[in-house]
């Protein structure tokens, strides 16, 4: 059985996802949280932050490329 292939690790596999996030991830993660009307929580982790901002771009197309 052939599995499908990303070129990004998953945040859960990082070595260091489990550090703070970055500071261009809370800055990026804050205007999606603003502009999804969501709550935004500075006390992420690095791995925690990238799902969150994955989930947020798909919620205000932001990850979509633009139309």
């Amino acid at each position: 059985m052939e599995q499908e292939r990303s070129p990004e690790k998953d945040p859960s596999d990082w070595t260091t996802g489990d550090e703070p996030m970055t500071g261009p991830q809370a800055s990026y993660l804050e205007t999606l949280c603003r502009e999804a009307g969501e709550e935004f929580d500075p006390n992420l982790t690095k791995a925690e932050a990238s799902r969150r901002i994955d989930e947020l771009q798909e919620r205000t197309n932001r990850g979509q490329g633009g139309s």
